[in-house]
Order: C-alpha cells, then structure tokens, then sequence
C-alpha cells in the first residue's frame, strides 16, 4: 500500500480517502501558518476563527498596528515602557476579531497558538466567541494569564487544551516550536 494517502492505488478511487487531517489540525494548521507572518523576534503568535459550521471567520498573528512602520518599531523587551514592543504590539486575537470576514462572532470558536491574555480574553468575551483551543501556555502564573482564566471560567466560554498526536505520524507539519 502507498505510504502517502494522495497516492492511494486506483482501486480506492470510488472511495474516499483516508489519513485526511481532522477539522481541529486544519483550522490549528490555519492558525500556525498565520503565526508565521509575526516578525516579533521573541514569540510567533497565530489566531483562526471558525463558525459551527467550519467556515473560517478571521485569522491574525501577532504585530505591529496598520501603517506602523515594523522597521521603525523596537521589537525588544527591555528598555523605558515606550522603548518596548509592549504597548505597541497588536496580538494575534485581536487582529482576527478586527478584520474578520463577518458581522457577528457569536458562538464561534477561536484556535490560538498561545494562552490569551487578558486584553484578548476580554476581546474574544466581547465578540461573543464561545470556546478557545491553544496550543501552548508557557506563561503559566502571571497576573495577565490569571486574570484571563477567571474571566473565562466566568463567562462561560469553553477552553481546551489543543493535543498534538503523538503517534508519530503528524499530518500538519510546520516550523512552530511548543514549549511545554
């Protein structure tokens, strides 16, 4: 038998295939690949919104706002409060909210790279969105993160922990570092 699903013998052909990638692995695969357009040197942050029926409402990444120059903007952290990228930086949430292809979020399901702050947690309340699946969570611990969770849990909305396979045989492969 062919090792690669596409390259099934003729056979099958009257069949659908098998070893396609489920809706969670594309719209966190969406949700990587948009992580890889942040020119942040520190952390690459992706966003995918989907509505009930899979239909991609938004994606984001991590950057500078519209017409801010990235060259002209500090990238570090370290420096006077507006010598950081901090207070300038739009994260990844909340450019998929904002340029979303639709007028209303509600009941839709946000997929993150990164554990929302506190600022795009209020943000995914706001916009009615119902359930947040992350990837990673590193930040475990500090008030922002904190303040995100019990906000969450208050609100109802739904969070996961994205699982990646660990059968060795991953369908979505991109350059993204977990750090769990």
């Amino acid at each position: 038998m062919a090792t690669n699903p596409i390259d099934q013998p003729s056979a099958n052909r009257n069949q659908k295939r098998e070893g396609y990638i489920s809706w969670d692995e594309w719209h966190m695969g969406i949700a990587l690949l948009s992580a890889q357009r942040s020119k942040d040197p520190a952390l690459q942050v992706g966003a995918c919104i989907v509505d009930k029926d899979n239909r991609i409402m938004g994606v984001g990444y991590n950057g500078m706002p519209l017409r801010c120059p990235d060259d002209e903007m500090n990238w570090g952290k370290e420096g006077g409060p507006l010598e950081t990228k901090r207070p300038y930086v739009c994260h990844a949430e909340m450019n998929a909210i904002a340029f979303r292809n639709c007028a209303s979020l509600k009941g839709c399901t946000i997929y993150v790279t990164f554990f929302p702050c506190n600022e795009c947690t209020k943000n995914i309340i706001q916009s009615g969105i119902e359930e947040v699946i992350y990837l990673s969570h590193t930040k475990r611990g500090r008030v922002e993160y904190e303040a995100s969770k019990r906000m969450l849990e208050k609100s109802k909305v739904k969070v996961v922990k994205y699982e990646v396979k660990e059968d060795g045989n991953e369908k979505v492969i991109l350059n993204y570092k977990v750090d769990e």
